[in-house]
């Protein structure tokens, strides 16, 4: 097998047992890019440069007899929403293009400690506001298993670099189903976990009480390494929980569902979910039937509401985040010619620099946080979160996990709903609550739609902190597939 269809945990054995050097397998992941990317456009930034270098350090570590992490030489495509201080990061907007922040995110801290070697940064929705990449001011991602089709987002150049073959691993972030959706439409496992189990400092925010850091991968092993990786606290982020982290890998390597209480989501399905997708959600749920699980149907009443919330608190949050693109400090200024006043330049400056998404949601946010209306829009759509966290505490009295269809359709073509946001939205119809409540939430692929061939995603969710429960069955039903199949979804992917 070539070294870049092999997973992350089997590269750093070749890397830890000296069969293989950390320079060569990043050169040969380096060599994919160069090949395949400009079809892909799953990266905004490439160093081959520094990635070589970081991987000649590795080498040197382990030539000087140093003991090696579990993913050390391990490359990784990186999300350009988190700083990096030897490349750029631009949250794919021209308002903070070229800049180069002065600080590493503490994920990508963690990352280099733990001897990873970062390829690059990964396309994405401007400011990860979107579910298709296609908002992103370098152009669209596309799918590699269609490529008229769009990746997911707004993750999209990681998913697609991962499932393209271009890297291993990719780190993504998860707002309202950022890492689960594009994981689903490109046949990968993607993790949002807990909220606060992931470090936010570093990472440029859209919506501060919503974004998470996890991690996208092909294996859900490989998945449970990256996110153990990276994971814990971190006294530089307020939000994140001074609690060790789950003990995922472990869960990820026993992989067993005996005894559990798997509850299937009542109201994720029927109208406007493809029949392909829903065909292939019932097939996994009864695998894990007959895997010794027992399945039951459980009702989330508020989910119903979960979409329209999010579309609330979200643009809310991104009205106040934004506002510190100004033009004043850093990134693109327009119009500072000596004749127009500091307001006028931060007009001109986001009126460039911003694109139409970005706008659509400061808009609406700060519309909803305007004197008169806070109580009836924002203050509203918080109350019903508590209702969908109460939603999912009275579920998981009765069952260890939720299932459900990760997203409603699979990937559609390139362009298809760039003109209707409400149809845009409904990607992350089944995503979001898990956002809301602040829950672990993963996906793994389940199987090729009956009328495109094109990969979906199941959904397993758990409590807070419970974030292995996902990982244990995730394991259970990718190995019960991958028997079925005769190995990975994503062998069956077309050649690029």
């Amino acid at each position: 097998m070539s070294i870049i269809k092999k997973t992350a945990a089997e590269l750093a054995e070749l890397i830890s047992s000296g069969e293989a050097s950390a320079v060569e397998v990043a050169q040969a992941h380096l060599d994919r890019i160069a090949a395949v990317d400009d079809s892909v456009k799953a990266f905004v930034h490439v160093d081959p440069d520094v990635a070589l270098a970081q991987a000649r350090a590795v080498d040197d570590r382990k030539a000087a007899g140093e003991t090696l992490g579990p993913l050390a030489g391990v490359p990784i495509a990186h999300k350009d929403v988190f700083t990096t201080a030897d490349m750029p990061t631009t949250c794919s907007s021209k308002i903070l293009e070229g800049w180069r922040p002065p600080y590493d995110a503490t994920v990508t801290r963690r990352l280099r400690e733990a001897g990873m070697v970062i390829l690059g940064k990964t396309n994405m929705d401007e400011f990860a506001m979107g579910s298709s990449t296609e908002n992103s001011a370098f152009g669209p991602t596309h799918n590699p298993w269609d490529l008229n089709t769009i990746p997911g987002g707004s993750s999209g150049g990681s998913s697609a670099a991962v499932a393209a073959y271009e890297a291993p691993l990719a780190t993504g972030t998860d707002t309202g189903g950022s890492i689960r959706q594009p994981a689903a439409v490109t046949g990968l496992v993607g993790m949002k976990p807990t909220y606060g189990g992931s470090s936010r400092y570093g990472l440029i925010a859209f919506a501060s009480s919503l974004d998470t850091p996890g991690p996208l991968a092909r294996t859900v092993l490989d998945a449970a390494l990256l996110h153990e990786a990276f994971s814990g606290h971190d006294p530089m982020d307020s939000t994140s929980i001074d609690q060790a982290v789950p003990p995922v890998v472990e869960a990820a390597r026993r992989g067993d569902v005996a005894g559990l209480r798997i509850g299937v989501v009542k109201e994720f399905g029927g109208e406007g979910y493809q029949p392909g997708v829903l065909a292939r959600f019932h097939e996994a749920v009864e695998l894990l039937e007959s895997l010794g699980a027992k399945v039951v149907e459980v009702s989330c009443p508020h989910f119903t509401y979960a979409l329209p919330a999010y579309y609330l608190i979200a643009p809310s949050e991104c009205s106040s985040n934004l506002a510190r693109f100004d033009g004043m400090r850093y990134g693109l200024r327009v119009g500072d010619d000596g004749t127009r006043s500091a307001e006028e330049v931060m007009a001109l400056t986001r009126a460039e620099g911003f694109g139409d998404e970005v706008k659509r949601r400061i808009m609406l946010g700060t519309y909803a946080l305007s004197s008169g209306y806070y109580d009836a829009y924002y203050g509203k759509a918080q109350q019903v979160r508590t209702l969908i966290a109460r939603d999912f505490d009275a579920a998981f009295e009765q069952v260890d996990v939720l299932v459900s269809p990760t997203t409603p359709t699979t990937a559609f073509p390139i362009g298809e709903r760039a003109d209707d946001p409400m149809a845009m939205y409904l990607a992350d119809l089944c995503t979001i609550p898990s956002n809301l409540a602040g829950n672990a939430a993963i996906s793994v692929p389940c199987g090729l739609a009956d009328e495109d061939s094109l990969p979906v995603g199941l959904q397993i969710m758990a409590p807070v902190l419970a974030d292995d429960r996902v990982y244990r069955v995730g394991a259970a039903i990718e190995r019960a597939l991958q028997d079925r199949w005769g190995g990975p979804l994503l062998a069956k992917a077309p050649e690029l």
